[in-house]
């Protein structure tokens, strides 16, 4: 009874594979530059606060009022 059991029909072919296309090449002067520059503006902004405080671990060096006792420690 072949009605049953139709026949399948062959898949086509497969077409052949292309090779890709060479990768662009990242070592040019324009991208060099653009890093350059990104690195120039990252540099500049990296201060941030420690630029804007104007004193030290030890606070102001020139107050005559520093104790020089450690008052608070029992002594």
């Amino acid at each position: 009874m072949g009605f049953l059991k139709p026949t399948i029909p062959a898949m086509p072919s497969i077409p052949p594979v292309q090779p890709l296309p060479a990768p662009p090449s990242y070592e040019d002067a324009d991208r060099a530059a653009e890093a350059a520059a990104k690195r120039a503006k990252l540099r500049a902004s990296r201060t941030g606060r420690s630029s804007t405080i104007l004193t030290g671990a030890g606070g102001l060096e020139d107050d005559e009022n520093v104790l020089t006792k450690k008052s608070l420690l029992g002594g």
